[in-house]
């Protein structure tokens, strides 16, 4: 067989292995609480892998090694970042979110956020919590469509727009069926397939290279000054404000309701001790194999029209059919792991945080599918009329999630007390400041700042540090819960 009826093949099977795990998960879900937060019963090893393939999604495998390609060294700063975050929120956040939400019932992340607000107050936060979410995941779901449609662009040469469809409709099958199991047990295998494709792409590439001196030599070669830099185009006080914008993507960790969840989802501390460590390994094992993967990448294959494609590449260079195969799964497996957790989380904030479920308690689960099914469209919409890179679109909806809510976890597990209209203000300057400057990035920062500065760090922690200022303005003398410490 060519490797086009490889890839199909095993494509094919590994989809009805995962509409199959939808209906064994349908059998488990019987309620709201199942749907969304599986029963609270969530084991180590489906939390830690299904918590990492969701936060990595096609952004890693093909955006972080197609920013390796073209940054250089200094694309390290983006997985140092990455890899922060995940430990703070694991160190930090996730024992004291998990006794939390059990303790107050909370299902979702916009019941955390609302906690305490009554009236007025109260449907402010929930609305623009939730407009909040939409908004991001429509661009973040939509990346993984654009990613989908990348992959099979390039291996069946079919159109964007089939491509994009197709996998859409696959996502959304498995991800109606089941809900929160479904999604957590294909993550975990997706989590698994990406896993060894981080150890199989890099191992091979760096053995074609001649190890790690043909790696140096040849990455010297190829390279120029700037992507031989560990601070890129930038020096002195600007190198710092680079490092510092790069490694920023550690905040939005703190506010992503799809990883969120998982926490709240936990079966007790022990599985979360154990989960911890199983995380940090799987991040530096993906993180780090796909911006090896970006640098090795560019001394094997120096021509490539789009750097987003270098993972591809590399493999076709690299690989027989039958591996490349796995591969291509592999790249699906991560674009399916974020998209389906997205697409649940999005639907709690249509159905169930904006009081569609409870205004018609029978048709609970009925409502969130098709909520479902509404933002796989709205997604598919963006994907195909708002053109942009996948790193571009999944950075955009990290950051805003992150500025939005991060600050708010942060506080609010340490025990501090916000105001309602504190929580309404932090959240939506956050959150806007965030899009502003994404949308915005070198004419505000170079006509009123400094021509020089990178504007990634007023992206990234600049409006997080903004939200979080909102916060503590409005904050109370009293603990909000006396026992999360």
């Amino acid at each position: 067989m060519d490797k086009v009826t490889i890839v199909l093949v095993t494509l094919v099977v590994y989809k009805i292995f995962l509409i199959g795990v939808g209906l064994w998960a349908q059998r488990r879900t019987h309620d709201e609480a199942d749907f969304f937060l599986g029963g609270r019963g969530l084991g180590p090893v489906v939390a830690a892998i299904s918590y990492s393939a969701s936060s990595s999604s096609a952004w890693t495998l093909l955006g972080v090694s197609g920013a390796a390609f073209v940054m250089g060294l200094s694309a390290i700063w983006l997985v140092i970042g990455a890899v922060l975050g995940m430990l703070f929120a694991w160190v930090f956040v996730g024992q004291r979110l998990m006794v939390f939400s059990r303790e107050h019932n909370l299902l979702t992340l916009t019941d955390f956020l609302a906690l305490g607000a009554e009236g007025f107050w109260r449907k402010a936060i929930v609305y623009s919590a939730s407009i909040i979410i939409i908004f991001a995941f429509s661009f973040y779901v939509a990346a993984q469509f654009q990613g989908a449609g990348n992959t099979f662009h390039q291996t069946f040469n079919i159109s964007m727009t089939n491509s994009i469809v197709l996998g859409a409709v696959i996502i959304m099958i498995y991800t109606f069926l089941g809900g929160f199991w479904a999604v957590s047990v294909t993550d975990t295998v997706q989590g698994f397939l990406m896993a060894i494709a981080a150890i199989l792409l890099p191992t091979a590439a760096l053995i074609a290279v001649g190890g790690i001196d043909g790696f140096v030599t040849g990455l010297q070669a190829v390279s120029t000054p700037e992507q031989m830099s560990f601070t890129g185009a930038f020096s002195g006080w600007t190198a710092l404000g680079f490092v510092l914008g790069a490694t920023g993507v550690a905040f939005g960790t703190f506010g992503q309701p799809h990883l969120l969840v998982r926490f709240m989802a936990l079966r007790d501390e022990k599985s979360l001790r154990q989960a911890r460590l199983i995380t940090v390994l799987w991040f530096f094992v993906v993180f780090g194999g796909m911006c090896f993967v970006g640098l090795v990448g560019h001394i094997l294959i120096p021509e490539v029209v789009n750097p987003e494609y270098i993972f591809f590449e590399l493999t076709d260079y690299l690989f027989p059919p039958v591996i490349a195969a796995v591969l291509v799964a592999a790249v699906l497996s991560a674009i399916m792991s974020t998209a389906d957790s997205q697409l649940l989380v999005g639907a709690s904030a249509v159905s169930y945080d904006l009081g569609l479920s409870k205004r018609f308690p029978s048709k609970a689960l009925l409502i969130s599918r098709l909520a479902i099914a509404i933002l796989v469209v709205l997604a598919v919409v963006v994907s195909l009329t708002l053109p942009s890179t996948i790193f571009k679109r999944a950075l955009l909806a990290w950051t805003a999630l992150g500025a939005a809510f991060g600050p708010l976890v942060l506080l609010r597990v340490s025990g501090v007390n916000i105001v309602p209209k504190g929580v309404f203000f932090g959240m939506v300057t956050g959150f806007t400041l965030a899009v502003f400057f994404h949308f915005n990035p070198g004419s505000f920062v170079q006509n009123y700042i400094s021509d020089s500065l990178p504007a990634t760090i007023f992206e990234r922690i600049l409006s997080f540090v903004a939200g979080l200022v909102v916060l503590l303005f409005f904050r109370q003398r009293q603990l909000l819960n006396e026992k999360v410490v």
